[in-house]
């Protein structure tokens, strides 16, 4: 009943600055500036190909807020969650019960923007123990979809979308069976990398990789948390939109071949609130 990964949230101390280095990074308008009263929250959102962004803040007195503060405070800021997107979050909930995940019951939540519009939507959660440290969810929109269309371009060379997520973990063979058998998302590679000392485990799900990263050394200790590390993302000319950056004062490296054939990278440095960046794009 999950279908395709639907948003990431990233954790931010600072709202408004992470908006302003997001429109600048990702060269697009928000899409949305919500509150959520309910969980002392208040988010950003970037509408993007498939999917999209949340920066996430604590603002006030909630359990949401205070899982925000523990991670600024013990983490610093990065990705806080990634949600997958379903279209029935009962039968979800049921499915993943069967799988033995204990899902939650669907949990109704929304977001009221600085216009005054209502977003609404049902949560399933699943344990972090579960799922190794990293927040997972389904989300059942109940919305009109239009709310978080693609955000509007601000200039030339925009991103795109999300090519990849990444994922560090010190147990690999349990984070691919919570992924693949808890979730039921395809494994497309399961491969050591004696030249990177890594094991990578790439999982597709409707155009996006979650991609799994542990190192060949690693104890296979199943108690130690993974950790939600790193996006990739899409472009159309890594060349134009390294420009735009760099013109914009960002620091960013030279464009290389990337590990994938027929793909150029650059790697985004600073101002991405603790998220590990990536541009990718065909040569």
């Amino acid at each position: 009943m999950i279908r395709s990964i639907d948003h990431v949230v990233i954790a931010v101390a600072d709202l408004e600055a992470a908006a302003l280095d997001y429109s600048n990074l990702l060269g697009r308008q928000p899409s949305w500036l919500g509150e959520h009263p309910r969980w002392g929250t208040a988010n950003v959102i970037f509408g993007l190909e498939g999917i999209y962004v949340e920066l996430l803040a604590p603002v006030g007195e909630g359990a949401l807020a205070d899982a925000l503060r523990h991670q600024l405070e013990t983490r610093g800021e990065g990705i806080f969650a990634i949600a997958f997107a379903t279209g029935d979050a009962d039968a979800c909930m049921a499915v993943l019960r069967e799988r033995g995940l204990q899902a939650s019951e669907p949990v109704p939540g929304e977001s009221t923007n600085v216009e005054g519009i209502v977003r609404r939507w049902r949560n399933v959660l699943v344990p972090t123990a579960a799922s190794r440290g990293v927040m997972v969810f389904a989300i059942e929109h109940l919305s009109d979809p239009v709310l978080l269309s693609v955000a509007r371009p601000t200039g030339a060379a925009p991103i795109g979308g999300v090519d990849h997520i990444v994922i560090r973990s010190g147990a690999a063979d349990a984070t691919r069976d919570f992924y693949r058998d808890g979730l039921g998302i395809r494994l497309a590679l399961d491969r050591e990398f004696p030249q990177w000392g890594a094991r990578m485990l790439f999982f597709k799900i409707d155009g996006v990789v979650l991609e799994i990263v542990a190192t060949l050394d690693a104890p296979g200790d199943d108690t130690a948390p993974d950790e939600a590390w790193g996006i990739s993302w899409r472009v159309s000319d890594v060349v134009a939109t390294r420009a735009r950056l760099q013109a914009a004062g960002w620091d960013v490296s030279e464009v290389r071949e990337g590990r994938k054939p027929g793909t150029r990278v650059c790697s985004v440095r600073g101002r991405t609130h603790g998220v590990a960046t990536l541009l990718l794009g065909k040569e």
